[in-house]
């Protein structure tokens, strides 16, 4: 038998959840595609492992409705929605052997002991530690006993797989290793996973989709290139990558809408609502203007050097522009000649590298 899994959908309808007098998921409503690679990304205390644990059946049941294909979960308990969890601690059974680990979800559902040995085979043939079996948990790196979890949660052939912050405990270089592992092992079994982080680059680089979240509410869904090209509000723009965000308010002055921070500075813009606004751009869309003209269809702004950091491959600038710290990245090149702390510069952002945000 070959282990595999039959793509469902998940759509998440108007789910509430409370403990106490604390409102921790507020009307959140989702539909996650069979087979996709999605992520619930948010700070810590948005939301995102109380949605994914409502999904999983732990913790108390939600107002609204969870469907996993075209089952309603809701009030189901964990052990008949099969779904398959893997959590940050990875929760091995240290008296086990590799095998036996992997074997304990088989065997709790009664499988025939020829059937567990090839399913647990092909589990770890799928994470590449079959040479391993035989060990146990304390004799493997992190990132070894992250893939024994994968292997024995995937090894019950669950509907969907449910992955919550598996990566934080394992150093910076394995953690990119491990998020390319996942993804792969996804693919290979065109498993329907939700991945929890709070690493907006692990989302990033793993998940067809995400969902922002913040205070239990969806903040945007979308692909990761969209929400960070569009955010629609100033929580994302923020939380997305590194953002210069001034804060204000659009008026129209001589029949134009033009842009005033709360520190007074004035920008011109494009056709826009009036009213509380942000602007929003990106440091590496920022450019120094050294010597050169500031192209049509984009905006100058004049300030002051504040700071200047060396990131190795970039130099961020930090420039006092009326009172608005602005973030500049200029690509690093051997012999080019950086700009001065306290030197007074001309930066400029074209138009279309500016969104404009009301929320």
């Amino acid at each position: 038998m070959t282990i595999h899994s039959e793509s469902v959908g998940i759509k998440i309808e108007n789910v509430g959840l409370s403990f106490g007098e604390t409102e921790v998921l507020k009307g959140v409503n989702l539909d996650i595609q069979p087979g996709e690679f999605f992520a619930f990304l948010g700070p810590s205390g948005s939301g995102k492992s109380t949605l994914l644990r409502a999904i999983a059946g732990f913790g108390p049941t939600p107002t609204g409705r969870i469907l996993v294909g075209d089952q309603d979960v809701t009030t189901l308990p964990p052990w008949k929605r099969n779904v398959g969890m893997v959590f940050q601690s990875y929760a091995l059974w240290p008296h086990m052997t590799v095998r036996k680990n992997v074997a304990f979800g088989l065997e709790e559902r009664k499988v025939p002991a020829n059937e567990i040995d090839k399913r647990v085979d092909e589990a770890l043939e799928l994470v590449d530690l079959l040479h391993l079996a035989e060990r146990r948990p304390s004799e493997l790196s992190g990132g070894q006993q992250q893939r024994i979890a994968l292997a024995r949660t995937v090894v019950v052939e669950p509907r969907i797989l449910l992955l919550d912050e598996p990566l934080s405990n394992l150093d910076a270089n394995l953690r990119v290793q491990m998020r390319r592992d996942i993804l792969k092992l996804q693919r290979k079994l065109g498993l329907t996973t939700i991945f929890v982080t709070h690493d907006q680059e692990e989302a990033n680089t793993t998940s067809d989709r995400m969902a922002v979240l913040s205070d239990g509410v969806i903040q945007q869904v979308g692909q990761p290139v969209e929400l960070y090209d569009a955010p629609v509000n100033r929580f994302v723009a923020g939380f997305l990558g590194s953002a210069n965000i001034l804060d204000g308010e659009i008026q129209v002055m001589n029949g134009a809408p033009s842009f005033v921070s709360d520190k007074g500075l004035t920008l011109q813009l494009a056709n826009q609502n009036s009213g509380k606004a942000s602007v929003v751009f990106r440091p590496q869309n920022t450019t120094v203007l050294h010597d050169s003209q500031a192209p049509a269809d984009s905006m100058v702004l004049r300030g002051t050097v504040v700071y200047r950091e060396f990131l190795g491959s970039l130099i961020r600038y930090g420039v006092d522009v009326g009172g608005h710290l602005v973030a500049v990245d200029e690509l690093h090149r051997i012999g080019r000649q950086h700009v001065e702390e306290g030197a007074e510069i001309a930066l400029c952002v074209a138009n279309k590298q500016t969104v404009v945000v009301h929320g």
